[in-house]
């Protein structure tokens, strides 16, 4: 039995995106006890985002002191390549930081143990515990909002590669495709990605909008324009999620972000593109995430409780799933 001091203790959970942060006191059971969201100040540079990172930890800290919580440690989820084992924040070309030891600065201006990681594998460590993938040891967690990730998990161990692993938007489905942020053509970033949607559509019919939500309504009232760029953009996908399948046959793969809110609009089309795929292959179960924009904010928080000297009690995952694999 747990002593009346264990029942009251939470950890800080940060989920910095290249637009908004995400922050939460979360209780050992992961019941979200209060939230905060903050803009990130990715236009002054990363000593500005760093600075309101710290600032975020602190209201979060001072939040559990006020409610009588004692605070475990913090867990930091970032964008871009993040090496968890070096604590090391590799490089975010929106953030615009490169090998900062971004752990070991939080943890001095905060005065809390950090614990650093990737937003996307912490989403997708959050669904394989907590949400879609369930009970699943091979699994893919793809995030199709602004840009394209994905977060792997093989019998149960996610794959990690120093950071590099995952980077599925940048799959080259089109090799003369436009170029890329990246350097590349044609990846698939730049064809399936909610910004690349709504560019797209933006571009062939004349008619701004802001979101792939407005291109997926107008699909919805029969738009040809909206029909041509979701169906390329589809078939992208799929293209992708074929090679994918191939090269590390998951048990499921879990769809998220703004692309994703499409529902069955998305998945109809995207199962049936993938299935004519297909051969010899195992087949994934195409499902949608269950967790919405707070799966990094929670895988967050399921970190920093692993560093704090013990999973959660809720629902644990095989034994693996926080190993590198080696």
């Amino acid at each position: 039995m747990r002593d009346e001091t264990e029942e009251r203790g939470c950890v800080v959970a940060l989920d910095v995106g290249g637009t908004g942060m995400k922050g939460a006191l979360v209780d050992r059971d992961m019941t979200v006890l209060h939230t905060v969201r903050r803009a990130t100040p990715r236009r002054w540079g990363a000593d500005a985002v760093i600075a309101e990172i710290a600032a975020v930890l602190h209201e979060l800290d001072r939040n559990a002191v006020t409610r009588r919580l004692a605070v475990r440690g913090a867990g930091v989820v970032v964008p871009g390549i993040v090496d968890e084992e070096r604590r090391t924040a590799v490089h975010s070309a929106n953030l615009g930081w490169r090998d900062l030891p971004l752990a070991d600065y939080l943890e001095e201006a905060s005065g809390l143990p950090v614990t650093l990681g990737h937003d996307v594998r912490a989403g997708g460590v959050a669904e394989c515990r907590l949400g879609a993938a369930r009970g699943a040891h091979d699994v893919w967690f793809v995030p199709v909002g602004t840009g394209i990730s994905a977060a792997v998990f093989c019998e149960g161990r996610p794959v990690r590669a120093g950071g590099y692993a995952g980077e599925l938007g940048h799959v080259v489905v089109d090799p003369g495709g436009e170029p890329c942020a990246c350097g590349a053509r044609g990846c698939l970033e730049g064809v399936a990605s909610a910004a690349a949607v709504a560019a797209a559509y933006s571009a062939r019919s004349g008619h701004p909008v802001e979101g792939a939500a407005a291109v997926a309504e107008r699909l919805r009232q029969g738009d040809p324009d909206a029909r041509a760029v979701w169906a390329r953009a589809v078939e992208a996908l799929s293209a992708a999620l074929a090679t994918a399948t191939t090269l590390f046959a998951p048990e499921v793969v879990v769809l998220g972000g703004g692309l994703a809110e499409a529902g069955d609009l998305l998945l109809g089309p995207l199962r049936a593109s993938l299935a004519r795929r297909l051969t010899f292959q195992r087949r994934p179960e195409l499902v949608l995430a269950e967790l919405g924009d707070m799966a990094g904010c929670l895988g967050a928080g399921l970190a920093a409780w692993e560093a704090a000297g013990g999973a959660s009690s809720a629902q644990r995952p095989p034994a693996s799933l926080w190993e590198v694999v080696s």
